[in-house]
């Protein structure tokens, strides 16, 4: 029910734009997390579909902007200033609840999930 896309190969520096497309359905609250080779999936930002509020990991402010179309049913994450460190399969969620910002980094948080996409930094 959650299809990501976008992912690829760009150099250090480039940029991709995720997508996350919901299938017509509508979640209060989106997110991605990314998991490397070797690591543990992780928190990379998250909003509430009312636009209230976003939250990032702190590794990725100021380069990545999570945001949504509502016509489209639509989660988007911007990735600008790739790192090498950045490469990760992506994966969106979603829940049907509204949660609060201290929870919007905990994966128990989010009931649905994408296939993922992978995104590759090469240096």
């Amino acid at each position: 029910q959650l299809q990501a896309s976008g992912g690829g190969l760009v150099q250090a520096g480039g940029s991709l734009r995720l997508s996350c497309a919901t299938s017509g359905r509508t979640y209060r609250t989106m997110g991605w997390f990314r998991q490397a080779p070797g690591k543990e999936r992780e928190f990379v930002a998250a909003l509430r579909w009312s636009g209230s509020t976003t939250r990032y990991a702190d590794f990725v402010r100021g380069r990545f902007t999570i945001s949504r179309d509502t016509t489209k049913n639509t989660l988007y994450l911007q990735m600008n200033s790739l790192k090498p460190e950045d490469t990760a399969v992506y994966y969106c969620a979603a829940d049907e609840g509204a949660k609060i910002f201290s929870s919007m980094a905990t994966m128990s948080q989010y009931d649905y999930w994408g296939q993922g996409t992978l995104v590759t930094v090469s240096s």
